[in-house]
């Protein structure tokens, strides 16, 4: 496993640091959120179905996906410093050319990009934020993920008012401008040397006398509760403001229901962390989550526009609670701190592929039956499913090995 650097940084590093990775956390969703409240616009201009559509989404999950099962290799190949200021470059210059290269395969290719840059940067900012910050790591990590959500809340909330000023090719550019400011921020204070391992030659593949995850049951179910959870989350980021704009209502005002579905999110993840403590079985919790977004999904098959906000908030505050409370039931699994690092990458690795598979289902369905609804309704037989995943995992199960 890693060496930890022997000392946090200063209290001047401490906040730069903090500044980059808060930086950086909110580049990590913006190319993807901006994409849903512009859709009719994009197919509009360059003739691609709702299955093509759905790539702009799905591609960059799945290639977070394959991050997370890469992770010891891309630490060993590049280290973090590296990898992260590459990750913040190839997600600017990805955007940037979106000015440009309008049509589909254009479009698409920058969406792979900006998915490989996302993916390394959200491999290697927990490893920086667990060693630079080891006494802090869970308030730090919430600043990470709160980055992540408000991002993805500010480029929903903006989209459409920026397209009528600038059109949608630079509304999707403009988000160069804080990946490469991030980008910046990131090679200044990487200069310390708690953001990067002493000895990348150590980080090597352990040959541990445990059984591999891959040959566990459990570990294969906790993969699909992640990416069951996970696929609500990729779902309605990627196709709830194009459901409303089919349903009539402005691009503006589908914006503004997903940023306050992400704004709820932040919500449930700060009520997470506050209250989980409290709650040895995670079941309630989850199972709580879980009916949260079940509500939310029917009231989007049965009154989207009538009850449009109670809908997005109680959606979102179910969504937001089941990723933190899916993560901390998979560490719950297991003892060994020096390998809970690597059950996490499997489990989000994993659960990262499946979701990516959720906006893409979506498109096929919507370019064969001209709706969302039939999406929603099998959204919702998967949170079943999860639920009911979900039961197995009683307290004082063996841990895995």
């Amino acid at each position: 496993m890693t060496a930890r650097s022997e000392a946090e940084p200063t209290r001047g590093a401490s906040l730069l640091l903090l500044a980059a990775i808060g930086a950086l956390a909110l580049n990590l969703r913006p190319a993807m959120a901006a994409v849903g409240p512009l859709l009719d616009l994009i197919e509009g201009a360059t003739g691609m179905d709702s299955t093509a559509a759905s790539l702009l989404t799905t591609l960059p999950v799945l290639m977070i996906g394959l991050g997370a099962l890469s992770i010891r290799p891309l630490r060993r190949r590049l280290g973090e410093r590296r990898g992260i200021l590459l990750g913040a470059l190839l997600i600017g210059g990805a955007c940037l050319v979106r000015a440009v290269l309008t049509d589909t395969a254009g479009l698409i290719a920058s969406a792979a990009v900006v998915g490989v840059g996302v993916a390394l940067i959200q491999a290697l900012a927990p490893v920086v934020i667990k060693r630079a910050f080891p006494t802090r790591f869970g308030t730090v990590m919430a600043l990470y993920t709160t980055g992540i959500m408000s991002g993805a809340a500010v480029a929903a909330a903006t989209a459409a008012g920026l397209a009528e000023a600038v059109g949608w090719a630079w509304t999707l550019a403009l988000w160069s401008a804080p990946a490469f400011v991030a980008a910046v921020v990131w090679l200044i204070a990487a200069r310390d040397p708690a953001a990067e391992e002493p000895d990348r030659s150590a980080v090597v593949e352990v040959v541990h006398p445990e059984i591999p995850f891959w040959k566990q049951g459990r570990a294969w179910s906790l993969i699909l509760i992640m990416g069951l959870g996970t696929s609500a989350y990729t779902l309605v980021l990627a196709w709830l403001p194009p459901f409303y704009v089919d349903l009539g209502q402005a691009r503006a005002t589908a914006g503004y229901l997903l940023s306050g579905m992400t704004g709820a999110e932040v919500a449930a993840g700060i009520i997470v962390s506050l209250v989980i403590g409290r709650f040895p079985d995670r079941r309630g919790p989850i199972l709580t989550a879980l009916i949260l977004a079940l509500i939310g999904l029917a009231g989007l098959i049965i009154a989207p526009v009538s009850l449009a906000i109670p809908v997005v908030v109680v959606m979102g505050l179910g969504i937001g609670a089941i990723f933190p409370l899916t993560l901390i039931l998979a560490m719950d699994q297991i003892d060994d701190p020096s390998r809970s690092g690597d059950l996490l990458a499997f489990v989000q690795g994993g659960g990262y592929i499946i979701a990516s598979l959720s906006p893409l289902a979506a498109g096929l369905l919507r370019d064969h039956m001209a709706d969302l609804t039939g999406a929603w309704v099998l959204m919702g037989v998967g949170v079943v499913v999860l639920g009911v995943m979900t039961l197995a995992f009683r307290p004082g199960l063996p841990k895995l090995r």
